[in-house]
Formats: C-alpha cells, sequence, structure tokens
C-alpha cells in the first residue's frame, strides 16, 4: 500500500470531514490515481481547486500520485490571476452568467434583481444543468457537491449558506461582483433584460389606477412582463442594500412578496433600474414622486 500527503486549502475545508481540516490528511492507494481522482475521492469536487502543488512544482489534474507525494491544493482563484503559475482548468469567463440548480430558487432571484445573468428552473435536471452550462459558459451554483463531480463541469461552486440572502452575499464576495451588479434591469421570471417601453404603446397592459399616476414603465425583452416604480419600491431597494451592504443580520430569508414577481396584470411593486447604493454610505433620500398619494 502506498500513501501521499494532501493538505487542503482555505475554504476547500468545508468538504472534508471536521477532523481533516487544515491538517495533513492522509491518502492510501494501490493503483496510481490522477490526482483529480484523489481529490475527489478525499470530497473536494474539482471544480473547486485552481491550483495543485506537489513538492515544489505545480501540477495538472492529469498528474499521477506518487508514494510519498506531499500535494497541497488550493481554491478557485477568480479575482487574482495566478496565471503565472499555473491554472487547472479554462481561463476566467469574459462575463460573468449563473444557472443555479433547484435548491436555489430564492438565491437566483436575488442575483436578477441585482440584475445578474443567472437561469433557473424547477425542470432542469443534473444532465441538463451541466450541458447549459459548457453551452453558454455559465457558472454552476448548486448545494449538491456530487453535481460539481461531474467531469464535463468547467465552472461553478458549492454555495455554502443556507440563507438567501447570506447566499447572495457570498456570490457577490466569491465573485467580487460589485462593480457588476445592476439592480432593476432583468426581469425577475424569467431572467431577460429590461428596457424602458412609451407607456402610449403599452396603454392597455397598465391597470387604469396606475396609468393614472405613473409614467415611466420597462419592458422585458423576453416575456414581455412589464415593470414599473409601485407600492413595493421601497421595500425592494432596501433588500438590496441589505444584500449589498452585509451589515444586517443573516438569520431571515428575504421576504417572499419581495422576490416573487406579480401577474403583469395587477403588478405594480417592480421598478426601473437605478445605480447600486454604496454600502458605505446612508441610504440617499429618496424623492416622493410617484407615490401613491
Amino acid at each position: 500500500m502506498s500513501r501521499a500527503t494532501f493538505r487542503f486549502y482555505e475554504e476547500l475545508n468545508d468538504f472534508l470531514p471536521e477532523a481533516s481540516r487544515k491538517v495533513p490528511v492522509a491518502f492510501e492507494f494501490v493503483v496510481a490515481p490522477s490526482v483529480k481522482d484523489a481529490i475527489e475521492a478525499l470530497g473536494v469536487p474539482h471544480v473547486e481547486v485552481d491550483l495543485i502543488v506537489v513538492g515544489d512544482r505545480s501540477v495538472g489534474f492529469d498528474h499521477r500520485v506518487s508514494e510519498g507525494d506531499r500535494i497541497a491544493v488550493y481554491p478557485v482563484f477568480e479575482s487574482l490571476d495566478i496565471s503565472p503559475i499555473v491554472r487547472l482548468r479554462p481561463e476566467p469567463l469574459r462575463r460573468t452568467a449563473f444557472i443555479a440548480d433547484v435548491h436555489l430558487r430564492k438565491l437566483s432571484r436575488l442575483l436578477r434583481l441585482l440584475g445578474l445573468d443567472t437561469l433557473h428552473s424547477n425542470d432542469f435536471d443534473d444532465a441538463q444543468i451541466v450541458a447549459i452550462a459548457g453551452k453558454e459558459g455559465r457558472i454552476i451554483l448548486t448545494r449538491d457537491r456530487q453535481l460539481l463531480k461531474h467531469g464535463a463541469v468547467t465552472h461553478g461552486t458549492w454555495v455554502r449558506s443556507t440563507d438567501p440572502i447570506e447566499q447572495a452575499r457570498e456570490i457577490l464576495r466569491r465573485f467580487d461582483l460589485g462593480s457588476q451588479a445592476q439592480p432593476f434591469s432583468r426581469c425577475l421570471s424569467c431572467n431577460g433584460l429590461l428596457s424602458p417601453v412609451e407607456k402610449e404603446d403599452v396603454l392597455e397592459r397598465i391597470p387604469p389606477k396606475t396609468a393614472a399616476w405613473l409614467d415611466e414603465f420597462h419592458e422585458c425583452g423576453s416575456c414581455r412582463k412589464l415593470y414599473w416604480r409601485g407600492t413595493h419600491a421601497k421595500k425592494l431597494e432596501a433588500l438590496v442594500d441589505r444584500v449589498c451592504s452585509g451589515t444586517q443580520k443573516n438569520d431571515e430569508s428575504p421576504p417572499e412578496e419581495a422576490t416573487r414577481p406579480r401577474d403583469r396584470r395587477t403588478s405594480d411593486d417592480s421598478l426601473p433600474p437605478r445605480r447600486i447604493q454604496d454600502p458605505g454610505r446612508e441610504p440617499a433620500a429618496r424623492s416622493s414622486e410617484g407615490r401613491r398619494r
């Protein structure tokens, strides 16, 4: 029986048993496996790994583990360029787009609320998620570690938290997305982009009471759903600020009414795009213009 020693760093320890975290882990084998197979046998999905060092040199996933190897395994560096060393996956995506599994419906809606391209459907099975991610260059978000061990997965992350708001903060931090967020620019229902539309062109789709006091409307380019700044405006703005600031308590899920788009015939709780609130500033005073009197 041969033996090698692995040491996992930072968040990769989340995948390990308590006794194996942040300490050298012995790995025994008869036939020399690839380092990728050994890493996954120890519980860490290969897609979470960005750098493997054996001795004093970096290696690829196809490296064969040998007797006495001391192997250091590091997590994905999304915001740090380590290309002069060795990357074990394709170059970082030019755009950040996600596909979330069935367990992350509320997270998907929060990311869309922030304007981040996020596909989700209760009908997607694992094979479809992997296929769509590969075809469209999307990062898989999942609570299922086994999904990330699929050989065709190149970009993905295991979402640690079970709280939707903390999950959204986790993704913002994980992929350094503060500068990419554009709140209220995507459809909460289908992920399509919103664009301004002339009131006269959609007048027959606007509830008469809303049409009487509001003139600015946005339409989804995919499902044609209408959005406007209505009675839920402040609640949605507060939700965005809460996610982006990270200063609020994590023990509450996002209000269901704040993340559930209503039928286009009755909905008046949506907003046009606006700039993201600077987390370091107090919320700016908001105009009372357009409020229901």
